[in-house]
């Protein structure tokens, strides 16, 4: 066990931790150069186009030391992404030290802030490595002072690194060896292991990664999964390299993953804590936080024989993604489908991605929003995940909508467009601390459902992209929400309805009437596009009918003849309209989500 070192790889997004990942992988030999490429870790299409870490990847190296000994190094990369921070809580809990990588050229931002906060609650040795160091803009001096200001470290603690060019690299291994603890467990206690992650397999089941904290595990022993209960034999474990390599026995400190043929993955939980049948341990290892998801919105099949796949197909991806919450729910205009929770918008856009190309599931979503809680007169709390089941009106008292605490890192200058865009979105200031003299932290308290749709993106170009945003939940605050319906010739459309800002709905409901103009085909008869709070009506747009010339045959004569033909025609349009219905067409629901 002393020869075992588990260590992650934390940083904002965009700071190099991949890059730095492979020149490790490179140096140890775990890969060999024919099979080398870019993100070597990253198994995704889709984390290799857009360039970010999706998932945490866990490998494990072996390096040999300067004293000619050979030590054990289990490497997890995890993502930068604010939206992924769930999978960083799970690697953090499964190491004892963790790389911090600062960006030379970028200095210290928000999610570093984050994500270091998260490793010291859970008491892990910090390494700074100072990444980029080769690059002409990099700013070692100034970037240094950030990091001994954040962590309180010397200024010879920090590595100077690139993952690029390969600098430091041992460094880093040394750093590794002599600063991380190794792991410390009883191997003679009974079996505890830590899931930390899972994957499913088509041909294999559910494989679940683990980290072993007491004790030790054979192959062929019986095991417990102590929070659902549920005995399996161990069919094969092992260590993670590139591939999975099977090993007769793992030992207290390593890393691995059990097979156990389960199929179903409702009977794996990530967080779960397996132990032996016939010596179980005493308790559960506390695992991490649960997961509080941001956003909701509905998920429904085009199709609706394609219900019962959709749910196979979000059971398997929650698995590979425990940040994930769904149930089902049914809406009039859009069938069966579910609701679904994630962590913020990039996530949302994620696992659309992920079911349209791993499971071939093309779907609808529909306009996301945050939860609610709403009071009634009568004092009953209720929560609200979709617009539909606010309560009405006359028996409503108050609703009540989640605050988070938002922390802006940025450049001086760009103070005042910050403070526009987050007093527009409701927001307020609450602090303002100058790191040093190019960067400023501020705070603000903001409305949840003002930063979901696009806080980020407008952000950024605001800024230039010098500004990088981190934030939590804070509380829920009483507001003045109204329900926004969308109309079709009086038909209400439920996906497309939504809970507004009172002083907000008269020009989103213009937004949105005027967006549908444009999308919705034209009809034989007239379409009236309406937004509605309550029974009055705020915004109106409509579509003309496609007329037939039915005066065409009519050339001279009397001007009754023509009058005849249009009143009949006129006739036979309102019959149409009340017969007609109104279709809305799947690019429909996707582009009024792009409502900016």
């Amino acid at each position: 066990m002393k020869k075992i070192r588990n260590f992650c790889v934390i940083a904002h997004i965009d700071h190099g931790k991949s890059t730095l990942s492979d020149r490790l992988l490179e140096f140890t030999q775990t890969i060999s150069e024919r099979n080398m490429k870019d993100q070597a870790l990253d198994d995704m299409d889709l984390e290799r186009e857009r360039g970010i870490t999706i998932k945490s990847h866990a490998i494990q190296m072996d390096y040999k030391h300067l004293d000619g000994e050979t030590y054990t190094f289990n490497m997890i990369d995890t993502p930068g992404h604010v939206d992924f921070s769930y999978e960083v809580s799970r690697s953090i809990a499964a190491c004892e030290g963790a790389l911090l990588l600062v960006d030379a050229s970028q200095g210290i931002q928000a999610q570093t802030i984050s994500n270091l906060y998260l490793a010291i609650e859970h008491d892990l040795e910090i390494i700074p490595v100072l990444n980029k160091v080769d690059m002409e803009s990099a700013m070692i001096e100034e970037v240094s002072d950030q990091i001994i200001d954040l962590i309180g470290c010397d200024l010879e603690d920090i590595i100077h690194a690139s993952g690029k060019t390969g600098i430091g690299i041992q460094d880093i291994m040394t750093a590794a060896v002599e600063r991380i603890p190794h792991p410390r467990g009883d191997e003679e206690a009974p079996l505890q292991a830590l899931i930390f992650d899972s994957i499913f397999n088509q041909y294999r089941g559910v494989i679940a990664y683990f980290k072993i904290e007491n004790g030790s595990m054979k192959k062929g022993d019986m095991v417990r999964f102590v929070n659902t209960k549920m005995d399996y034999e161990a069919d094969e474990i092992g260590v993670l390299k590139m591939d999975m390599i099977p090993k007769k026995e793992l030992r207290a400190g390593d890393v691995g993953y059990i097979i156990t043929g389960i199929k179903s993955s409702k009977e794996i939980k990530v967080g779960d804590t397996i132990t032996q049948v016939d010596r179980p341990c005493e308790k559960a290892i506390d695992g991490f936080e649960d997961v509080k998801p941001m956003v909701f919105a509905g998920i429904f099949p085009i199709e609706n024989e394609d219900f019962e796949d959709l749910r196979d197909s979000l059971e398997k991806l929650q698995l590979n993604d425990a940040s994930l919450v769904f149930e089902p729910e049914t809406s009039v205009a859009l069938g069966f489908g579910f609701r679904c929770g994630f962590l913020g918008m990039l996530h949302l856009e994620i696992i659309q991605e992920r079911l349209s190309r791993e499971f071939e599931q093309e779907v609808i979503t529909t306009i996301p929003n945050v939860s609610y809680f709403a009071y009634t007169k009568k004092g009953e709390k209720m929560l609200i995940n979709t617009p539909t089941d606010l309560p009405d009106p006359t028996l409503l008292d108050r609703v009540e909508e989640p605050y988070i605490s938002a922390q802006i890192i940025t450049k001086p200058e760009y103070i005042g467009t910050i403070m526009t865009l987050c007093m527009e979105k409701r927001g307020e200031l609450t602090k303002q601390i100058y790191l040093t003299t190019e960067r400023v932290e501020l705070s603000f308290e903001l409305p949840l459902a003002e930063i979901v749709f696009d806080f980020y993106d407008k952000l950024k170009s605001i800024t230039r992209g010098y500004a990088s945003f981190d934030y939590a939940p804070k509380d829920y605050r009483a507001s003045d929400l109204v329900k926004l319906d969308l109309k079709l010739n009086g038909e209400p459309v439920d996906a497309l309805s939504s809970l507004v800002h009172r002083d907000k709905a008269a020009s989103f409901g213009r937004k949105i009437c005027s967006k549908l103009k444009d999308l919705l085909p034209r009809q034989q008869f007239m379409i009236a596009i309406q937004a509605a709070v309550g029974a009055k009506i705020i915004a109106r747009e409509t579509i003309s009918a496609l007329r037939k010339d039915v005066t065409a045959k009519c050339y001279g004569g009397d001007i009754t003849r023509k009058r005849k033909l249009l009143e009949k025609q006129k006739k036979g349009k309102k019959k149409m309209r009340q017969i007609g219905s109104v279709n809305v067409p799947q690019k429909a629901f996707l582009d009024v989500l792009k409502l900016d």
